[in-house]
Parts: C-alpha cells; structure tokens; sequence
C-alpha cells in the first residue's frame, strides 16, 4: 500500500516532512515513535507515504530532485537524515501572491514557465496534496485548492489561509467525495498547543485569566515574510482563536510573530505571558519562554494527517475531517481541548468516528 503525496511549497516543513518519512521508514510498530500518533495508523506506516509531485518559484529549488531541494537555501532547518534521489522534479508553480516585499528581495523566481499544476497532479497520480505556502498567500492557497479538486486530490492545508474551516469550501471538496484538513498547522510541542494547554489548566483549576500574549521570533524565510503585517491578517486569527476557544470569556489577548532575527535560522523563540487570580483575588502570573527547531515541530503531526486522509479516502468519507483537524491544526473547523481532539482522532482512526 502506499500514499502518494505531492507537496506545495519546498520549504522548510516540506524539508522535515520528507526527511521525517526516510529517517521512519522502518520504525518498529513496538515502540512509541517521538512525534507520531501512531506507527501503524489505519493500516499505514511511514514507510508507505511515497513523494510524486512538489512545486515551488524560487529558481534555486525549480528543476531539482526533491531530495536536493530541500537542502538549498534559503531552507536553514536542520538535517537530521539522508534522503535518497526521489526521482520527483521541483516543478514552477504559478507565483500570484505567494511572495511579500521582503520575501522578493530573497530569492529569484525560476525564470521557467508554470505548469499545469492540476494536470500535472494527475500525471503523477498524487492523493493527497500538502499545501506550505508562505503565510498570506490568500490567492495562491486557495488557487491550489482548487487545482487539488480538479485533480481529485486530498488537500491538507498547513497555512492560515481558511480552507478547511470555510463552510464554501468544505462544501467544494464534499461535493467532489473528497476530504480536506486544516487550517494553519499546530506543532508537536508549538507555542499554540502550549498556550492552549495552560490556559485551559488555569481555567480548569479555576483560576481567572485576566490577560495573556504569546510573542515569536525567528530567522528563517516564514518569519521574514512575516515582517509585512498586511500579511498576517488570518495568521493572527488563527492562533489567537485557538486560545481564546481554551477560556469561556473575552480577554485581552495578543499573538503572533514579532520580529525576524536572521541568526536564528529555523530556530523559533516564543514568549508566553498569562495573567490571572485565583483564591481572594489574589494575583498569579505564568511566563514561559520556548525554544524550538519550528520546522521539524510539525513534521510528525503532518505525516498522521496525511495517513488520517488516505484513510477517509479508503472509507468514502468527504468534506472537513473534524477529528483530525482539532488534533493537527490551529484553526480548525471545530476547535476542542488537545486531549478531547485527541481521543476524537483515535476513534476515527478506529472507525468509531465517521470524520
């Protein structure tokens, strides 16, 4: 059996996902796997998700094997495996709005015509397209969703553009029998599933959150596009609703990238500050400062959602898979506490679920 899965975006998190699927291969289905839900979900293994198709503008990476290519600047995430010649070409996509004014300045777009990603999607006959555009290609992700419908393709949506949770959308792919998973990405151990988790602890514990922010900094291209505030519009919606969703009233709460601190590569910094009071009003304050390699954070959580799709497509099941999405991302159709997404996910797994 395998899953074949075409990637929109050779970045950085498409560098962990291919990576993250040869360092796995041959993970013993015995041993619990740092960042996977399961070793052997539905019947499907690491080793079964094969790489058919991948798309990209930037001159460096178009017209190279995907093993290349996802080593050349301006990727600056961590190599953690040797990946094998894939035999995959990096094909031009269309650029529309994928590229800000600071992104511009970066990288030179191939100079090669783009091709016709649909018709290119079935040539390759990929199920499942992953979608890692840069944050605010509102035109671009929803142009692929598009072309991913044409072809009869799963869309698995890692940005904060709103596919999955759109009702017109999900309405798109259910009318095609085809699921969809989104939106915007929510790491293994991230700044928002940790925001989540002890915001929802505090409300739990009956604490009353009175304020909160999550701030980010980071040196890779995501964090330098991210510069242009015009461009993180859905980006903070994204991730500040999936905390405000943890506490069952208004606060004032602030999230988001902050700066771009070239040094720091695929390193991402994040600073969480929540304010609150407990017993005889008394004050409590909780800062958190995280530390992590932002690329390889989510590659795991991807892999499942691209078993959690060829599973739906074995099963006929269509539109938003719910379960899934709650787990895996940060805006998600419905939002649910991280051990509810969870035990959701393992009953659709299990079937016990219909999405």
């Amino acid at each position: 059996m395998s899953i074949k899965v075409a990637i929109v975006g050779v970045g950085n998190c498409a560098s962990a996902l291919v990576q993250g699927a040869y360092f796995y291969r041959d993970a013993p289905e015995d041993r619990e796997i740092p960042g996977l839900l399961h070793v052997n979900m539905g019947g499907y293994r690491v080793k079964d998700i094969e790489f058919v198709a991948a798309f990209d503008v930037d001159a460096n990476k178009v017209g190279k094997d995907l093993s290349e290519a996802i080593f050349t600047r301006p990727n600056n995430t961590r190599k953690f495996c040797d990946v094998p010649k894939l035999g995959v070409t990096v094909k031009k996509g269309p650029v529309m709005d994928g590229l800000g004014k600071y992104l511009k300045e970066f990288l030179t777009v191939s100079e090669e015509e783009p091709v016709d990603v649909a018709e290119e999607l079935k040539r390759s006959g990929a199920e499942v397209v992953v979608n890692y555009l840069p944050v605010g290609s509102e035109q671009a992700v929803r142009w692929y969703a598009e072309e991913a419908i044409k072809a009869g393709c799963a869309f698995v949506n890692c940005m904060p553009v709103f596919i999955a949770s759109d009702e017109s959308w999900q309405k798109k792919f259910a009318e095609k029998n085809l699921p969809v998973a989104g939106d915007d990405v929510m790491s293994q151990l991230g700044a928002t599933v940790l925001h989540k988790t002890i915001a929802k602890l505090m409300v739990d514990r009956g604490v009353r959150i009175t304020e909160s922010y999550q701030l980010n900094i980071g040196g890779d291209t995501d964090f330098l596009n991210m510069l242009e505030e015009a461009r993180l519009v859905s980006k903070r919606i994204s991730k500040t609703s999936a905390v405000q969703a943890m506490i069952p009233y208004d606060i004032p709460l602030r999230i988001g990238p902050s700066d771009y601190v070239q040094f720091l590569d695929n390193k991402k910094i994040c600073y969480i500050y929540i304010k609150g009071e407990y017993f005889g009003g008394t004050p409590v304050q909780v800062d958190v400062k995280l530390d992590v390699w932002d690329a390889p954070n989510s590659g795991g959580v991807v892999i499942d959602v691209i078993r959690a799709c060829k599973i739906a497509l074995d099963r006929g099941i269509s539109g938003p898979l719910i379960s899934a999405s709650a787990f895996a991302f940060k805006h998600p159709p419905q939002q649910m506490p991280y051990e509810a997404a969870k035990r959701c996910f393992e009953e659709f797994i299990e079937g016990k679920r219909e999405r």
